[in-house]
């Protein structure tokens, strides 16, 4: 029999799950967790717990399940200063990828870094992600753009051990490389003989469909191979353009479609009839001062969100999860009980984790402790009230403490 871990006595507990407890977040005063194994055996109130072989206190904290970051680009070497400076004096994030700036500057960076060098980085990232109470993390490659160097990276992210659970998108197609814009048709083509390889290592395929990147039809040809050899399918969609890549992610059953500040009326009901998640992506919004995506249409329409850091080097350097969950109120108009699904339950199924983002027998054994800002009650709202700067007293992953 596996070992047991109990962790009682949590002054507030979300569970994520309307069925165990209170309200559409599951609120349980008190509560408990018990862990076998990986995962969850059992929930309820603290008076009720079954005995346990470890047992930790959840005095004065807010327990929740282990923070989902549904669509990051953390593994790349490099920095990106000098093209904030542009942006700020009126350089579009077009213009700076049309002159060999933004990915593609990032690029050459990571062809040139070592594997132990883009692993310290990656490590490190992820270690402050788990420090806030994150333990799941979409990695995205991307910044190879080379089909052994993003054979390379793809391996790094498969084989090396991380701080958080690491759900591997191939983002190959993630803008054209200066060496291929002559014959962009023959690049295309050079991704789609990639992906037996890349299914071999990957869990997602993602595309960048917009302008200065991929076209609607590219992005059609790229993400179908990509999910007819097992890939579960993404698309970045409607960020700067509208290029009908949501309602083109919907018919291909994809999990999501991200960022959508340029949705039309077409692609939120294509995505509402298909259950397609939409990731919301504050960061991004912020530093390249776009419109707020159409949430109120969205939520009408049934559209599942999740939000997201969209951790890069250039259009969002954001590394805190509960800094963009705030965002997502404040500028993009998400209740606070929307936003803190968007970072649990929603956001682990845009990674097509059924698992994970939520607490209950059966789920992964997940849990996140967080202390209230100095002065707050243990009331779940001030973690999104505050901005950001969260951190975790207790971390469990995989029905192991590991943080705290």
């Amino acid at each position: 029999m596996a070992a047991t871990l109990l962790v009682r006595d949590i002054d507030q507990l979300l569970t994520l799950d309307p069925g165990q407890g209170r309200g559409s977040l599951g609120v349980i005063e008190g509560g408990a967790v018990l862990f076998e194994g990986d995962q969850v055996r059992w929930i309820g109130p603290s008076p009720g717990a079954p005995s346990a072989d470890q047992v930790r206190s959840g005095a004065g904290c807010i327990g929740l399940p282990g923070l989902v970051d549904c669509h990051t680009h953390s593994l790349f070497a490099g920095s990106r200063a000098e093209e904030f400076r542009r942006r700020l004096e009126g350089a579009t994030y077009t213009e700076i990828l049309e002159s060999g700036g933004g990915i593609l500057s990032t690029v050459n960076a990571t062809r040139a870094a070592s594997d132990d060098s883009l692993s310290e980085c990656l490590t490190a990232r992820l270690a402050e992600f788990l420090s806030r109470g994150v333990t799941t993390v979409e990695v995205k490659t991307g910044y190879a753009l080379e089909r052994d160097q993003e054979l390379r990276c793809l391996r790094l992210l498969r084989e090396r051990d991380w701080p958080v659970r690491v759900r591997i998108t191939w983002l190959g197609a993630h803008a054209i490389p200066a060496e291929w814009r002559a014959n962009r048709e023959e690049w295309v083509g050079h991704l789609l003989a990639s992906v037996p390889a890349v299914a071999e290592l990957a869990d997602m395929v993602d595309v960048y469909c917009d302008a200065g990147a991929f076209s609607l039809e590219e992005t059609h040809r790229i993400l179908s191979a990509g999910m007819e050899a097992g890939l579960v399918g993404r698309v970045h969609a409607e960020q700067v353009t509208h290029t009908g890549a949501a309602a083109l992610a919907a018919e291909l059953g994809c999990a999501s479609a991200d960022h959508l500040e340029r949705i039309d009326a077409a692609g939120i009901a294509a995505m509402g009839a298909a259950g397609t998640v939409g990731v919301l992506l504050p960061g991004a919004m912020t530093y390249l001062d776009d419109p707020a995506p159409p949430v109120a249409a969205l939520r009408e329409a049934g559209v599942p969100l999740a939000v997201a850091t969209d951790f890069n080097p250039g259009s969002s350097p954001v590394r805190d999860l509960w800094s963009c969950a705030t965002l997502a109120c404040l500028r993009m108009g998400l209740t606070p009980e929307e936003a803190m699904a968007g970072i649990t339950r929603q956001a682990a199924r845009a990674v097509a984790q059924p698992r994970a983002g939520w607490l209950g027998p059966g789920s992964f054994g997940d849990l996140a402790l967080m202390t209230p800002p100095p002065g707050e009650p243990c009331h779940w709202p001030v973690l999104v009230q505050y901005m950001g700067g969260h951190q975790a007293a207790l971390v469990v992953r995989g029905g192991q403490v590991v943080l705290g």
